[in-house]
């Protein structure tokens, strides 16, 4: 709190909170529902409406909700959260999201905070060992207190420019220091263990996102990951619900799907760019994965997005 001295009275001023921050910032920059930040890895996100279901396969990361509540599938849990939550993705796990509670006066607004494997390293290192369990790669838990204050504060850096690239590294890793003593710790220090599992996966897996335009077979994954075949796909399973093969098929439907919405590429030009030879299986594998053949999905998303505008 802060105190401001008027006519010699002291009249108390609240600080501002999380959510007045996050309000002010993307209602100013966001759009289609996003306001990237200056500093890495930070976005936030403003929504005014109920959304459609959005695929992805998100890198680790933790979102804050402040207003509104949100809905995440993967394989087969369901998650329902809301303000004074936050979601932890530990993993590159593919995921069905939707706001389910947003409207024009009381929009969804959530920060996102992409986790750094190099900072929660250096970290772990740091603190030493501590005893910890994995967990789910995805779960729920309500926000603590000492996140929320350094949201606040790295956020907050916006206001002054100048400070982000003097600032933005303490407050960074002070944030990554406050997930991994908090209820997101065991799973978030897994991440940051050289030769974890969770970091072979995770080499695996940045293959897959950089060549998956290309076949990929499972010895070649498995020795990027440094495992035998065997080894490497039960492990490849446990952390992100899918085999390699499967999780490259969605991430090249997701990315195709993207490339149609966003550059407005035709469906044999985003089949043949993400690697596939035959555009028939192509919208066969699209149709199961999002529920309608692609041109059908894409009219219809493009009609929301018009009537959103």
């Amino acid at each position: 709190m802060v105190v401001r001295m008027t006519s010699s009275i002291y009249v108390p001023v609240m600080a501002p909170t999380l959510l007045d921050t996050v309000r002010r910032y993307a209602e100013a920059n966001a759009e289609d529902g996003i306001a990237r930040t200056p500093i890495p890895g930070l976005t936030v996100i403003r929504e005014t409406a109920r959304t459609a279901l959005q695929y992805a396969i998100s890198r680790p990361l933790v979102a804050l909700v402040l207003q509104g509540s949100k809905r995440v599938m993967t394989g087969s849990s369901t998650f329902d959260f809301g303000a004074g939550e936050s979601l932890l993705i530990s993993a590159d796990v593919p995921t069905i999201s939707q706001v389910t509670r947003a409207d024009i006066r009381l929009p969804y607004f959530s920060l996102v905070f992409e986790l750094d494997p190099a900072v929660i390293e250096g970290l772990v290192v740091d603190m030493g060992p501590v005893p910890f369990e994995a967990g789910m790669p995805v779960s729920v838990d309500p926000t603590e207190a000492e996140v929320a204050d350094a949201a606040l504060r790295l956020l907050r850096l916006l206001d002054r420019p100048a400070s982000v690239p003097i600032l933005q590294d303490q407050l960074i890793r002070e944030l990554h220091f406050w997930l991994l003593s908090g209820r997101h710790g065991g799973a978030i220090r897994s991440l940051g263990i050289a030769e974890s599992h969770a970091q072979r996966v995770a080499q695996a897996v940045a293959l897959i996102r950089s060549d998956y335009a290309r076949p990929l077979r499972v010895d070649q994954l498995a020795k990027a990951a440094g495992m035998s075949a065997s080894s490497f796909h039960k492990h490849f399973r446990a952390a992100t619900s899918l085999t390699p093969l499967q999780f490259q098929k969605q991430f090249r439907l997701i990315e195709a799907r993207r490339m149609m919405l966003a550059n407005g590429l035709m469906i044999s030009n985003a089949a043949y760019a993400v690697g596939y030879e035959s555009v028939p299986q192509f919208t066969r594998d699209y149709g199961r994965l999002f529920g309608r053949p692609p041109a059908q999905d894409i009219k219809a998303a493009r009609t929301r997005m018009q009537s959103a505008a």
